[in-house]
């Protein structure tokens, strides 16, 4: 049956339990006694997670398909197998810490519309393809988003293969380890369109009581070291006025930066996770102090404002505290807005099934930030209690779960079929 000759193709629902089911089947390898998941990438229960979803994807019908960073392309085949597939998918891997949601249900959402459209006897026009990429949390090899990153060609493959963890063991030696070190070469040309589901990771939904995220784009993401140089000295002889304090230069930094985000509200962000105090020492003057700044916003202009004001203030700071201030970008990801008729094909497939919906932006770095290089993207979130994410307690409700899976289904279906 193809998709033109169903019915009322509307009234296609996804089976919840089944797809609920296999989250929580997933979720027992490198489950955690706090109730969360650590299967970090290319371990050996990575291997079991892997072999998990390709038993789920042969199971329906799926031919499978592993490239040389280790991504599994699960593909269902079409009526016509020559135009380019839809694509949908996440990842697996997780935070050491992590939860049995972010990454798991954007690939096991996938394989549950594949089951749909065998239950229904639905063949799409376009070949479907589910994927999971390698490393996207970047928790255990760097960079993060690797395995798509490698395939849209912002990686070199040697480049990725080469990356060692703290164990100095290379990507490439993981890979041949956990028998994932494919030899099939995909083209992103190849890619027709690219969806994802997700939990948002953040409470707005949530706080709006609304069901289905329709994701617009992503904020564009600039990382910086900041290395801030005074000296140390006696806390109890030297004078407040004679003090080259590093770390009393950095709290006006960490103010600084959330300042900065607070004046381009409300789609900028501003954050200082990581501080490293040098001597560390309770009766010593800080003579070093170590930082991350990271800044995110929906356009560059902003990120661009966001960044001549960190530069300007910091020499401000520097010069008050008698202190050097050195900073250096790390990391730049552009703001990437999703294809708007992908975007139309959420937001359709939310309002025919009668779901409650908004626009969103993305605040964090996803697969399909990537994808939108190359193919038509777009992304659809469903809430997660209390916005929590990358934590052991993350939780979601079945029935939201559920619901963006439907979403994925008519989206994709409307994308193939046309």
């Amino acid at each position: 049956m193809s998709v033109t000759d169903l019915a009322p193709i509307t009234d296609l629902r996804v089976n919840g339990e089944r797809l609920w089911q296999a989250l929580m089947e997933l979720a027992k390898i490198g489950a955690t006694p706090k109730g969360g998941v650590c299967r970090l990438a290319l371990t050996e229960l990575d291997r079991q997670g892997r072999d998990y979803f390709v038993a789920q994807a042969k199971a329906a019908g799926c031919t499978i398909r592993i490239d040389a960073v280790g991504n599994i392309f699960a593909r269902r085949a079409g009526r016509n197998n020559d135009l380019p597939a839809v694509m949908t998918g996440s990842h697996i891997d997780t935070q050491p810490t992590g939860g049995k949601f972010d990454g798991n249900y954007g690939v096991l959402a996938g394989i549950e519309v594949l089951h749909t459209l065998n239950d229904a006897g639905i063949v799409t026009e376009a070949p479907l393809e589910v994927v999971v990429w390698t490393n996207e949390e970047g928790s255990r090899f760097v960079p993060v988003m690797m395995g798509s990153g490698a395939f849209i060609g912002e990686f070199k493959t040697d480049f990725i293969l080469e990356q060692k963890d703290r164990d100095g063991i290379s990507v490439g030696d993981a890979l041949k380890s956990i028998g994932y070190a494919g030899t099939d070469t995909i083209s992103p040309k190849n890619v027709g369109a690219y969806f994802e589901a997700h939990i948002e990771q953040g409470p707005v939904l949530e706080a709006h009581e609304i069901t289905i995220g329709v994701v617009t784009g992503a904020l564009g993401q600039r990382w910086f070291d900041v290395v801030i140089t005074g000296s140390e000295a006696h806390a109890g002889p030297t004078p407040m006025a004679l003090r080259q304090d590093a770390l009393l230069a950095a709290s006006h930094m960490v103010q600084l930066v959330n300042q900065t985000a607070l004046d381009h509200a409300p789609n900028a962000r501003g954050t200082v996770g990581m501080l490293d105090n040098y001597p560390n020492s309770r009766n010593v003057i800080p003579g070093t102090v170590k930082m991350s700044v990271d800044f995110r916003a929906d356009s560059d202009e902003i990120l661009s404002k966001m960044v001549e004001t960190l530069h300007a203030k910091a020499q401000d700071i520097a010069k008050k505290g008698k202190v050097k201030i050195d900073i250096t970008q790390v990391v730049y990801f552009p703001p990437q807005a999703f294809a708007k008729e992908l975007v139309s094909a959420v937001r359709n497939g939310a309002k025919n099934i009668g779901l409650s919906e908004m626009n969103v932006v993305s605040g964090a770095g996803h697969d399909a930030v990537y994808m939108a290089r190359v193919a038509p993207t777009a992304m659809i979130f469903v809430p997660c209690k209390d916005g929590i994410s990358h934590n052991e307690i993350e939780d979601a409700k079945p029935e939201h779960l559920e619901a963006g899976c439907n979403v994925l289904l008519h989206a994709m279906l409307e994308r193939a079929g046309s």
